[in-house]
């Protein structure tokens, strides 16, 4: 295997520089891994490897219009997978955007008093049982869901986000969108997820939550109107039915810098059953 790397290697030798090639690749053969895993690409990947295969075997059998007919329609075949999976390859992009050579281009975090007043404005909420989406900005921007809504730019009170989901305000239906400790806008239209996964139970509220977590690294907190329970959607998934103090801790170790890892696999403890 190293002799054949070698000799398809230009240089004939291998050196830092060749290392370096070795590694971007690896990272992004991993990338596209993670990107497909658990997805409908599995399937386009395997009908890609099947017709790559027959593409070679026409070439060597020879097979005249199989090879035809691939080559034809290869350049088809591309960008229809790309209109059909639009979505998994804008995640992927923004998994590479999260890597940690891009930090410095973190945004400010989440302070401890922005947090204190979105659990307490989630717990009176969900105490009246008044349905809310409450998103929390992090490292990638929310630009395009905040542009949907009704641009606030306000201080971030529990006061405010009350009022904002009352029944009868003009603003409740929609999200809150929190972006660097301020009420950037409300009424705001999220992405429902397509999952195919997910069952019956879960509402719009919680399906529009995990549509932006699938799109994006935000944090998607749900008050379920029926229930009245708390629920928190991140990277696609849904913590249901925590309590105002585990809530908390989940805000805290997922938006401030200074968290320690322990204190993160504390709240994860805590929401273990």
């Amino acid at each position: 295997m190293v002799d054949y790397l070698l000799s398809i290697w230009p240089q004939g030798r291998m050196d830092w520089l060749a290392l370096v090639d070795i590694a971007i690749v690896a990272f992004l053969l991993y990338e596209v891994l993670k990107l497909i895993r658990r997805t409908r690409a599995v399937q386009m990947v395997f009908g890609a490897v099947f017709v790559v295969g027959l593409y070679y075997v026409s070439e060597m059998a020879p097979l005249p219009t199989v090879n035809w007919l691939i080559s034809d329609m290869l350049g088809y075949i591309v960008f229809a997978a790309i209109v059909l999976f639009q979505a998994d390859i804008k995640r992927g992009l923004s998994n590479l955007g999260r890597a940690p050579f891009f930090r410095y281009l973190a945004r400010h975090r989440t302070t401890n008093e922005t947090i204190e007043e979105i659990v307490v404005a989630a717990t009176m909420l969900a105490s009246r049982r008044i349905g809310a989406i409450i998103a929390i900005e992090r490292e990638l921007g929310l630009r395009n869901y905040i542009e949907s809504g009704i641009p606030l730019d306000s201080t971030l009170t529990y006061d405010l986000l009350i009022s904002v989901f009352q029944p009868e305000s003009p603003l409740h239906d929609g999200a809150v969108i929190i972006q660097e400790n301020r009420v950037a806008a409300a009424a705001c239209f999220l992405p429902l997820t397509v999952t195919p996964q997910l069952g019956t139970q879960l509402g719009a509220r919680h399906r529009a939550a995990i549509g932006l977590t699938e799109e994006s690294d935000a944090i998607a907190l749900i008050v379920s109107e029926e229930t009245g329970q708390l629920s928190l959607a991140l990277d696609g998934k849904v913590e249901a039915d925590i309590t105002s103090d585990q809530l908390k801790l989940r805000l805290e170790a997922l938006t401030q810098k200074s968290e320690s890892v322990k204190r993160h696999r504390v709240a994860r403890q805590t929401l273990a059953p």
